[in-house]
Order: C-alpha cells, then structure tokens, then sequence
C-alpha cells in the first residue's frame, strides 16, 4: 500500500528541516575556522569574504595539540581495550553460568548508571593521591590514573548490554563447541565472540566515544604533561584574546577520529544496540 502524499510531503519538508538544524553549526564552524581572527570576531558574515587555512597550520603552534592528541588516544584506546576484554568476560559469565549472587550483581552494576559522574570526582581524587602516598604509585595526573577512572564509567554499561547481547546467542553453539573438545573459553573465543561481533563494537564505540570527550575527571586528574583535547581546546582562550578560528579548526581536527570510526563501523554500531536491548 503506497503512502499519501501528504505523508511523503511531510516526511520531506521534516527531514529537510532537520538536516538545515543539524548542518547548519557544522557550517559555522567550518567557515569560521577558514577565516582569519578579525573576521571572526566581528560581523559575522554567512559567505566569507576572505579564506584562509592558516588557522589549521596555528593550532599546532599555538597549544600543544599534538601531545593532546597522543595522550587521548591512549587514554581512550586502553580505557576501550579494557571495557571490551572485562565486560566480555564478566557478561559471558552472567550470561552462561549460575551462580550465587547473580541476579545482586547484575543489579548492580546496572544501578551504577543512576549515579552522577561528580559523585566519584572527590572519593577517586583522595583514593589516588592516598595511593601515591603510601605506595608510590602515581595515577593522579598520569594517563593510567585517568584510565582507571573512565573504566569507572564505560565498563558497568559494557557489562549489562553484552549481557543481552550473550543472551541472544543461541546456547546450542556453545555446547555444540563443548561436544567438539572446546572448553569454556575456546568456545567463548572461536564460537560467542565471533558470533556477538556487533555487540562488541557497539561497547567500544561507546566507551571510546566516553573518553574521548569527557571534560570534568580530565580537568582535575591530569595535569600539563597528561592533558587531553577535551581540556587543552581551552588554551585557545588567553586573558588577552580568544582564538576563535583555532578554536573551530581544532574541533573539527579532533573530531575527525570519532566520526570516521562511528562511519566505518555504524552497521556494526545499529545491529549491537537493537540486538543487546532486547533479549
């Protein structure tokens, strides 16, 4: 049965809308960081009238973008390969074995999630420095320290959806592997894993996209050697001035590496989500 046209009409004339609303600040972004400064801060002006790419040449210069770049990445890369491996462990677990204390421990880490993130700032600010006092170990102001922390966030949310995700996977493959000579963890590797590939992208997406952006725990727990994008984007505002086309040319630079992972893997990312939720 075809639609009407009144309901095509609509959809087209919502649709436009909606991608004006949601280009429109890309395209302010990306036409003030091709601008030069007085531009920017003065009338603002929807064809520029003089383009530039210095911007994206002094937002090397100007802050130290690439360290920020590289601690990022580290950051947000271990905190991923963490939330994976322990979430896909501790899911399979749940999620195949009986065992006491299950059902309190699904709740709690799904209860995790009520909790605002500002809650933990002060307790992880005084367990770190005690740490660093009494063993020497320094994870206040060093990259595993801000590890640490954003698994604090990411894995308890990796954990409940690959639980869904794990339930799906038929049990019948899994003691089809036992029946081979597979024991638990062949078949978790060589059968489940294989199988709950689009769950398992999803969790990395998410907990790279997490750390990647996060703001408030990377302003208090790192320091000028471990500082990430999200916190060193602001030494483009000096008390004398605000570098306003940096400022733009640095976000879309940064934001590269997120949105070109979130392309390559959006299939992955849709069928993870869809399939984890609903058991």
């Amino acid at each position: 049965m075809a639609a009407p046209a009144s309901f095509l009409w609509t959809r087209r004339v919502f649709l436009t809308l909606l991608t004006c609303f949601v280009l429109l600040p890309v395209y302010v972004m990306v036409s003030s960081s091709l601008k030069p400064l007085e531009d920017v801060t003065g009338t603002f002006h929807w064809l520029p009238t003089g383009l530039t790419i210095r911007p994206y040449i002094d937002i090397w210069s100007t802050v130290p973008l690439a360290k920020y770049f590289v601690n990022s990445l580290v950051v947000a890369g271990a905190a991923t390969v963490c939330s994976v491996v322990i979430a896909v462990f501790a899911a399979y677990a749940v999620s195949r074995y009986d065992f006491r204390g299950k059902r309190v421990f699904s709740v709690t880490v799904l209860s995790t999630q009520m909790f605002p993130g500002i809650l933990f700032l002060l307790p992880l600010f005084l367990i770190y420095v005690n740490i660093g006092n009494a063993t020497g170990i320094a994870l206040f102001g060093s990259r595993g320290g801000l590890i640490l922390t954003y698994l604090t966030f990411s894995l308890p949310f990796s954990i409940w959806m690959l639980i869904g995700y794990f339930d799906s996977v038929p049990r019948d493959l899994d003691e089809a592997a036992l029946v081979d000579g597979c024991g638990p963890l062949k078949a978790l590797f060589l059968v489940v894993v294989p199988a709950a590939v689009p769950g398992i992208v999803a969790v990395a997406v998410y907990a790279f996209m997490t750390a990647w952006g996060e703001v408030l725990f990377a302003s208090v727990m790192t320091n000028d050697t471990t500082r990430t994008l999200a916190v060193g984007l602001q030494g483009y505002s000096t008390q004398n001035d605000v570098y306003w086309n940096q400022i733009m040319a640095a976000s879309l630079v940064v934001s590269v590496p997120v949105v070109a992972g979130f392309l390559l893997l959006q299939r992955y990312l849709v069928a993870g989500l869809t399939a984890g939720a609903v058991k």
